[in-house]
């Protein structure tokens, strides 16, 4: 994102306040605003460094603030396989297993790994996604 921030204090400074304002309003965009927020920061304490401190390798300017590892982990960890429980007031309906990333998940899905992605899809009342096709990604002919 650096490369499409203003090179000016002055942009950069009235980012980072509306960043702030909006980190303080959306907690639930909180993690990626903050990955913003630190891009912002890296590139006005670039921008306000001296020319020679602009220029060392993997130096991280005052006031940048690194990734920490557990956003960072969050953001780009996805489950690979989810379940989608369906209740209605008739009882359960068939659980679906979604492909992490797809599209068509509704309500609340949970995380299952491969193993059990496998399994479940052997059981008469799970269904693969028609949509993702998760037992197409897993190698499993369901009839």
């Amino acid at each position: 994102m650096s490369e499409e921030l203003p090179p000016d204090p002055p942009r950069l400074r009235a980012i980072l306040a509306h960043l702030d304002a909006q980190l303080a309003q959306n907690e639930t965009v909180g993690i990626y605003l903050r990955l913003q927020r630190e891009a912002v920061q890296t590139a006005l304490a670039h921008a306000e460094a001296p020319a020679p401190a602009r220029r060392r390798p993997g130096h991280l300017p005052k006031g940048a603030l690194p990734l920490r590892s557990m956003e960072m982990a969050h953001v780009q960890r996805r489950p690979e396989f989810v379940v989608q429980r369906n209740r209605t007031p008739r009882g359960l309906q068939p659980s679906i297993i979604h492909l992490g990333d797809c599209s068509m998940i509704e309500g609340s899905a949970h995380p299952v790994t491969e193993h059990d992605a496998r399994v479940s899809l052997t059981d008469p009342s799970i269904e693969p996604c028609q949509f993702c096709r998760p037992d197409t990604e897993l190698g499993i002919d369901v009839a």
